[in-house]
């Protein structure tokens, strides 16, 4: 992970002095490098020698990267992280503007890989995540989600990247087919499964912890899966209430919304949901063997699951 941060900073350089001071405001203001970790651990599952692979993991953090600032200029978020946004501190434009530097970079930096497999897999993602976002905008405010709609924005907008940094590692690797598309299946479901445990923690976080603004989902009037639950499972008056706080956004109902989210169960069926993606992935790889390295991707499937940040 040194070597990718290497990577990073190096890559980051610009004679834009604004374009130099958000990048490295976003990129150095933590996060878990998940992605960028699947792509060196796939790698090395792989038996792979070489060091393109600090490329290709500094290539998903950069696209990942730019995902996050036009995110939060979309979400008009203010709290990344437990720090101010980058649209907040430097504004909207350049937040965008510096995102769309990161994807340009990105693609810079696979195409001097000059591996064809590796510009389709990262191509296709990245277009897909767009797809993605815009489906998630679509569903905004639209109380009439159900749960296989929102399981398909997670797999475009969440799940996709992280298939593909798994992905990445077996190509670089020379893994056969098969192993390849096991590789492929264990980041989509770790994905899905780290997502579905960030909308838990939208509603039982705690702010310290998570870096954002607790309820910034609901704000949004966006229909995650503990919203979805309780419309469709919980008491007719906890359905109305969060029917009424999707489609009309902002905080006035988020405790009412927060206590049919406990009392009906909801959180603990999101989480069940997410244990059974992290079961999924970790059934994916059991054609790995016993590596360390396959250890650590058996490991990162308990994370996503269990944290609290």
């Amino acid at each position: 992970m040194k070597a990718v941060d290497a990577v990073i900073r190096d890559r980051l350089h610009s004679d834009v002095v604004l374009v130099r001071q958000v990048a490295e405001y976003i990129v150095s203001s933590g996060g878990k490098r998940m992605r960028p970790a699947l792509v060196l651990l796939a790698a090395g599952a792989m038996g792979y020698q070489g060091s393109r692979h600090h490329e290709m993991a500094a290539v998903v953090e950069f696209i990942h990267t730019a995902t996050l600032l036009h995110d939060d200029v979309v979400d008009e978020s203010a709290l990344r992280r437990g720090r101010d946004t980058a649209n907040a501190m430097f504004g909207n434009a350049a937040s965008v503007l510096v995102g769309d530097f990161l994807y340009s970079r990105a693609f810079q930096m696979m195409v001097a890989v000059n591996d064809m497999r590796v510009m389709q897999v990262l191509s296709d993602a990245t277009n897909i995540i767009a797809e993605g976002e815009v489906l998630q905008l679509m569903n905004c405010h639209d109380a009439d989600v159900d749960e296989a709609r929102y399981m398909q924005v997670i797999h475009y907008k969440t799940a996709k990247l992280f298939e593909a940094a798994a992905q990445l590692g077996a190509i670089l690797g020379k893994a056969t087919p098969e192993v390849e598309q096991a590789m492929a299946a264990y980041g989509m479901h770790l994905g899905t499964a780290f997502q579905l445990v960030d909308d838990v923690l939208d509603y039982s976080g705690q702010e310290a912890d998570t870096g954002k603004h607790i309820g910034d989902d609901l704000a949004e009037g966006k229909p995650t899966l503990p919203l979805i639950y309780v419309m469709q499972h919980g008491t007719p008056e906890q359905a109305a209430c969060v029917r009424k706080a999707i489609q009309e956004g902002g905080r006035d109902d988020f405790p009412a919304v927060l206590d049919a989210i406990r009392k009906s169960g909801a959180l603990d069926h999101a989480r069940a949901r997410a244990g059974q993606e992290a079961e999924l992935a970790r059934a994916s790889i059991s054609c790995l063997g016993g590596s360390n390295y396959q250890k650590a991707l058996l490991q990162l499937t308990l994370f996503a699951v269990e944290r609290n940040h």
